[in-house]
């Protein structure tokens, strides 16, 4: 099971957690970083994340995907026939016919799986380019890129491979922001379930520690109430200090961005990334349904960005506007201003826990 981290911080004034602004605030503008440089990729549209979500349950394999077209901002709805692509088109997504299904994809991530499980690798599936997007990071031996090389072969262009500088791996470090069995992470999203309130992490956070503190050393704010890591990677944290704090996230500019809803992320949308270490990035969400295959396990079905990220961001929160997507895991790291952040799909955590963002 994946590991589920949770920390909330429950002093209001202390707040300034590392991706959860539990102060209110001004919404800082949607689409730049803390320091004013704005995010690669198209803003998606409450309407699009319903209709991606819609479309691809009632298509099913008879779809590859969706992704946004980024010189029109259109909903681009992958299609394997005719029949398919005229039921996108009644609802005003546009459709593209492509060679490969879900199916096959799936079944192509499935042989990556069963003979190319190195550690330092990662894939994905790339609706736009339709096909399983692999990384390979620094890692990775000569002979280890051979076998990828030569099981990717068998499966022709179903499957482009990249090497990544840094090593993929958990970004949590010793330090301060929420704190917990000697280590330091980052909170995402503050939820709740009645009147109870809570805050999820990462679960490779949340595995380490039941007590969790707002200051290193600090007193306890709240204490661990699941947990999932590795194959999944969230983890709750009930607050038991009394506090209740916003439910927004810290812009890292002394404005706070509110989170209203939850939705999955689509590949081609910007995002923006809040952690204790990085503060505020953002980036454009590349691929999704992504496996990574860190040093104590496995971990599927989470979402790749090209945010920056660095130790201690693990937990934080990957959104875009008032819409929480994801719980951060951890990246291969960042050159320049182009990064790899990986994040847990929140509305899975969500459904795990029978909690809400508010």
């Amino acid at each position: 099971m994946r590991r589920t981290l949770r920390a909330r911080i429950c002093l209001p004034a202390l707040l300034a957690l590392t991706a959860v602004g539990l102060g209110s605030g001004t919404a800082g503008a949607a689409g730049s970083d803390s320091s004013g440089n704005p995010s690669p990729g198209v803003a998606a549209s409450p309407a699009q994340y319903a209709l991606h979500t819609s479309l691809e349950r009632d298509l099913g394999d008879r779809t590859a995907g969706s992704y946004l077209d980024a010189a029109s901002g259109e909903l681009v709805v992958t299609v394997i026939d005719a029949a398919a692509a005229e039921e996108v088109r009644v609802t005003g997504a546009r459709a593209e016919i492509v060679t490969r299904s879900m199916a096959q994809l799936r079944a192509a991530m499935d042989t990556l799986e069963s003979k190319a499980k190195i550690i330092g690798t990662s894939w994905g599936i790339d609706p736009s380019t339709n096909q399983v997007a692999v990384e390979a990071d620094s890692t990775v031996s000569a002979a280890s890129m051979a076998k990828l090389r030569g099981v990717a072969a068998r499966l022709g262009d179903a499957v482009s491979i990249k090497r990544v500088a840094g090593a993929f791996k958990k970004e949590v470090a010793g330090g301060e922001a929420i704190y917990g069995g000697g280590y330091r992470c980052s909170a995402a999203f503050n939820v709740s379930k009645s009147t109870t309130r809570y805050f999820l992490t990462a679960g490779h956070c949340t595995n380490s520690a039941s007590s969790w503190s707002a200051t290193s050393d600090g007193p306890s704010i709240g204490t661990r109430e699941g947990t999932s890591f590795p194959t999944n990677d969230y983890g709750i944290v009930r607050y038991t200090d009394g506090s209740r704090p916003a439910g927004n996230v810290n812009l890292y500019n002394g404005s706070h961005q509110d989170i209203t809803s939850a939705a999955d992320a689509i590949v081609g949308q910007s995002i923006r990334k809040s952690g204790s270490t990085t503060r505020l990035t953002s980036g454009t969400v590349t691929a999704v349904n992504v496996t990574v295959n860190y040093g104590d396990g496995p971990v599927y079905n989470l979402v790749r960005t090209t945010a920056c990220s660095a130790g201690g961001d693990s937990g934080g929160a990957h959104f875009a506007g008032s819409t929480a997507l994801g719980i951060h895991s951890g990246s291969a790291g960042c050159t320049g201003s182009n990064g790899s952040a990986l994040h847990q799909p929140v509305k899975e955590a969500l459904a795990a826990y029978g909690v809400a963002v508010y």
